[in-house]
């Protein structure tokens, strides 16, 4: 069965727009949030701050009889000088009950957090200390992880950009680009979405994530653009269209396979690699799909559309043509 991805562009086209429309929303929604002010909830490697979790002793009496109100856990913290808090409720791990609270703040020294948790118990009730956990990150260190990350996304964008420029052509170039900027769109949009609904945070790991990606992506589309070049110097007065679409389909196998394998090993790590991995193995798995997708039904269409509206000759001059046309007019 051949795969005739040029004639319903459109619509490849209509459903990539519509996921990144949906992510920038919800990065809009998520700005606008006082708790959140970004347009992805950060965790605190990039704010800096302290994280509190605690959760209730379920093994004393009547402790965990009455849900946790959230308006009172906030009552409680605007008491303590920190109304600006960011609190969530927050299931057991081993019960699933929703006897956990998770208070993202500002830094609070020993005895603002021992107040704090007096204060918590005598309304919530009493909290296990050995489920109990602390995290603390300084602002400064929060700023050069994400100054960090950013400039660490650009340079592999510009990077890439110059090596299919001399590869290939600037065309091919600023396809892939686009590409890789529709994978981040996504991973980032569904990121943005899953912070407003479910809480879930972007840590240091999600860069690391982005950067992986970009790598991902790129190998899929060059792999196709490849092909795509040698058909073009092959049968130079092939329609583009068709050229793209026989260049797609006899890689197809080799990106599916690929992308399948190794989500394999992704869905081990999000299924049983722990609490610090999951976000990690998430965002992997949702770039790894958006990638296959976009180098399939992205990158080639729009290469195949650009050169379609261009009319521009796609048969590069190499070095061999070039002697044979220097030797002919010599005899």
């Amino acid at each position: 069965m051949k795969l005739s991805i040029n004639k319903s562009r459109s619509l490849w086209w209509a459903i990539s727009a519509a996921i990144i429309l949906a992510g920038i929303a919800s990065m809009v929604i998520s700005w606008q949030n006082p708790q959140i002010r970004a347009p992805l909830r950060p965790s605190l490697d990039f704010v800096g701050g302290t994280r509190l979790q605690l959760e209730r002793d379920c093994t004393k009496p009547g402790n965990c009889d009455q849900p946790i109100d959230i308006n009172l856990v906030r009552e409680v913290a605007r008491a303590q000088g920190l109304g600006d808090s960011s609190i969530q409720i927050i299931a057991d791990k081993e019960t699933k009950a929703e006897n956990g609270i998770l208070i993202r703040t500002k830094n609070l020294d020993r005895e603002q957090r021992t107040k704090l948790q007096a204060a918590l118990t005598e309304k919530i009730g009493t909290f296990d200390e050995q489920k109990n956990q602390l995290d603390t990150v300084g602002p400064t260190l929060g700023r050069e992880l994400f100054t960090s990350g950013v400039v660490a996304l650009v340079v592999s964008f510009l990077g890439i950009i110059a090596y299919l420029s001399v590869r290939f052509q600037l065309d091919y170039a600023i396809f892939a680009i686009v590409a890789l900027f529709h994978d981040v769109l996504i991973t980032a949009g569904i990121f943005s979405i899953l912070g407003l609904v479910f809480g879930t945070e972007v840590d240091s790991l999600f860069i690391v994530a982005l950067l992986t990606i970009t790598g991902f992506s790129v190998n899929d589309t060059v792999v196709i653009y490849d092909r795509i070049r040698e058909t073009l110097q092959t049968n130079p007065n092939c329609p583009i269209a068709d050229i793209v679409d026989d260049a797609v389909n006899q890689t197809l196998g080799r990106s599916i396979n690929t992308t399948l394998t190794t989500m394999l090993s992704l869905f081990a790590i999000f299924l049983f690699g722990g609490e610090t991995l999951k976000n990690f193995a998430l965002a992997l798995i949702i770039g790894f799909s958006a990638g296959a997708y976009s180098s399939i039904f992205v990158a080639s269409t729009l290469l195949t559309s650009w050169r379609e509206r261009t009319g521009q000759s796609p048969v590069l001059a190499t070095p061999q043509a070039v002697d044979t046309s220097a030797s002919s007019q010599d005899s």
